[in-house]
């Protein structure tokens, strides 16, 4: 597409206007109240930049003066909304290890905007390395550019684009009524929402236990829908790895004899003689194998900031070159503008200014830290800085290769909250302050301030390349990132304390319902910081799991030379195999190939395009749905002090309701893939 230069643009912009940025932030609240939920229940978010397009086009469709690029800017401020919901990965940990019984509004809300505010200016300068000239495929930024091409008002508009913009609205709303009305059905107990076995192997096998399962939900299909085919893959062998051979090993009675024996601690030793398979299992699984997971993403994470040595600092050259040439007077092109560097560094300083005020807050709070508040702030400081930029790179990066949706942002949180307890114990012994609960919750909240940095960043790069694409000014596209990351700032305490009133976290307060969210991430994050500063945690079986990560990395190099890059093994991808638990992973996986299936279906007709955007839609509103639902379900619970306010049926019908639910749930996924390939064969 050829670049519009500053002279030949049109003497009036539609694109950042008051009524896209409106539009944008209620959107935003929408998507970051089902990813919070997503995020909370199985450890995943969604990237919303393409439901939120489609709806944004449905909706200025009735403004004769709208535009594409104010369809860009509503888009920009909604996915960047949902992106920040991510923070939930780290925030929870403080409920979790005890410090916080609930989130406070304006400390969570204010994590969020100085780190997601970072995470803006922090990656304006890898704008030019990582989106103009890198190469990266940007599969999610492409995708909305397609999207918006094909339906925003304009003169090359064609019949068929109105079509399939009413179409994908239609596609998006069906998928989250028939999700929701699933998930309704799964609350009242008429179905089951999940089907797992646990076995016990016979002795020729080891003896040990393992199990499988997966989860009815509409919303894990379409994120696995949403993944592809090849990190689903990489996340089935990563649970091929987890529960076909780690955990059979760690339960195995020999295995067990032999680490007795020779003084090497495992969980299994611990259990009472006789334990059934599931919970034997999952014990396993949760205490150690999760650890080897966390092993593979951390190497996985060091090894993409080695490889974006380059790029990381061609784009600071060019962003410093091209402020030089504004200073000097010269005009850019139009699509090369971004917010000076000047107000970029002025940006930075107050968010830094903000979060030292965070830390020294909660410092002086607590008396083991009050004494040693300098320089735990300054530390703080340095650390921000320095790992916040470093994931930056990294998270634009992998955002870039595999879609914001599928780069594993959990994995560099997971390595950043290692560093800083590691760091943070030497500043204690350096102050002589001994280690307790507050350290760790220190730990946790710099940690969740990089993590925003690097959510937002993920996201940032992604929707910078579809301004790239439909030639929006840059700039104003960053301006419209700012505004979206306060909005999705506001509603996520709102919707963490719902939940937690709710439902409850583990090692937190118990919820009404007493059904604690599983948040993956948090609790492994949280169990890093407590082991790394209280001094127990298993190296061992992270340094097993980072040579793992080491072995995958380079089959995944042999794949990519010998296939031309046509089969790939995405190391992070195999991490999050490890440690999400199985039934969620196995839903994801059903999901890639479905999904796959699809796509093959359709490949050959003259409708293939516009078929595999559908498909997209279809697993958007099929998340949305039944996240939202949820959500709803958390304020009826609070408000009702019902712990089953939809319950249909008594508990105990568990198999009819599995089997039920399984026959129901395929020929509802059948028939919505059919009705979606119909609709678009139509446009």
């Amino acid at each position: 597409m050829t670049q519009t230069t500053a002279a030949a643009a049109p003497a009036k912009r539609v694109e950042l206007t008051v009524r896209a940025v409106l539009l944008g932030c209620v959107l935003a609240v929408i998507f970051t109240a089902a990813n919070t939920y997503l995020g909370l229940k199985v450890g995943l978010t969604f990237a919303s930049a393409i439901p939120a397009a489609v709806i944004s086009m449905a909706i200025l469709r009735m403004f004769k003066t709208s535009t594409i690029w104010e369809n860009m800017t509503v888009q920009t401020v909604a996915s960047v909304g949902g992106a920040m919901s991510s923070i939930i990965f780290v925030l929870p940990g403080l409920v979790m290890v005890g410090w916080w019984l609930e989130f406070p509004f304006w400390e969570s809300v204010l994590i969020c905007v100085f780190g997601g505010v970072l995470g803006v200016t922090f990656s304006i300068p890898l704008r030019r390395a990582l989106v103009v000239e890198a190469g990266l495929p940007y599969p999610e930024g492409v995708a909305a550019a397609e999207v918006l091409t094909v339906g925003s008002r304009g003169a090359e508009q064609t019949e068929s684009a109105v079509r399939e913009n009413a179409s994908g609205l239609w596609v998006v709303v069906t998928g989250a009524i028939v999700s929701a009305g699933y998930a309704l059905l799964v609350a009242g107990r008429v179905f089951a929402g999940e089907a797992a076995r646990f076995i016990k192997l016979p002795a020729s096998l080891g003896g040990g236990a393992t199990g499988l399962g997966f989860g009815m939900q509409f919303a894990l299909l379409g994120a696995g829908h949403l993944i592809g085919l090849s990190v689903g893959l990489a996340q089935a062998f990563g649970l091929l790895l987890a529960w076909g051979i780690a955990v059979p090993i760690l339960t195995s009675p020999d295995t067990i004899a032999w680490l007795t024996a020779n003084g090497i601690p495992s969980i299994a030793t611990t259990l009472p003689a006789g334990v059934g398979a599931e919970e034997l299992a999952s014990t396993v699984w949760a205490r150690e194998v999760r650890f080897m997971g966390a092993g593979v993403i951390g190497v996985a994470a060091i090894w993409t900031l080695i490889k974006l040595a380059g790029p990381l600092i061609g784009g600071l050259t060019s962003a410093l070159a091209a402020n030089r040439q504004r200073n000097a007077g010269q005009v850019l092109d139009r699509t090369e503008q971004d917010i000076p560097m000047t107000i970029v560094a002025g940006l930075s300083v107050v968010c830094l200014i903000g979060i030292a005020g965070i830390l020294a807050w909660f410092a002086q709070g607590n008396p083991t830290l009050a004494s040693s508040t300098g320089l735990l702030v300054a530390g703080g400081l340095v650390y921000v800085v320095v790992i916040g930029f470093a994931v930056a790179a990294i998270c634009g990066y992998m955002a870039g290769l595999i879609g914001s949706s599928n780069s594993p942002v959990s994995g560099v949180g997971i390595l950043a909250v290692v560093i800083a307890s590691v760091l943070m114990l030497g500043v204690l012994a350096l102050a002589g302050v001994p280690a307790d609960p507050s350290v760790v919750a220190f730990a946790l909240i710099v940690t969740a301030v990089v993590f925003a940095v690097a959510v937002i960043a993920n996201d940032n790069l992604q929707d910078l390349k579809t301004g790239q694409l439909v030639e929006a000014t840059p700039w104003r596209q960053q301006t419209a990132l700012i505004v979206g990351v306060g909005a999705g700032a506001l509603v996520i305490p709102l919707i963490l304390n719902l939940l937690n009133k709710a439902f409850g976290f583990a090692g937190g307060p118990p919820g009404i319902a007493d059904e604690p969210l599983a948040a993956p991430q948090a609790t492994l994050i949280s169990a890093l910081a407590r082991g790394v500063i209280g001094g127990d945690l298993r190296w061992d079986l992270i340094g097993l799991g980072a040579c793992i990560g080491v072995v995958i990395i380079i089959v995944d190099a042999v794949l990519n030379a010998t296939t031309k890059g046509k089969v790939k093994l995405p190391p992070l991808a195999v991490g999050i195999g490890f440690y999400l638990p199985a039934a969620v992973t196995t839903m994801l996986v059903i999901g890639a190939v479905a999904g796959w299936f699809y796509d093959r279906a359709i490949k050959t007709t003259r409708f293939a395009d516009v078929g595999r955007r559908m498909g997209v839609l279809l697993a958007s509103g099929l998340i949305v749905g039944e996240s939202l639902f949820l959500v709803m379900t958390a304020g009826v619970i609070v408000s009702t002090g019902d712990d089953a306010p939809f319950a249909m049926l008594p508990e105990g019908s568990t198999w009819p309701a599995m089997l039920s639910g399984i026959a129901v749930f395929a020929v509802l996924t059948f028939a919505l893939y059919t009705w979606v390939r119909s609709r678009s064969a139509k446009v």
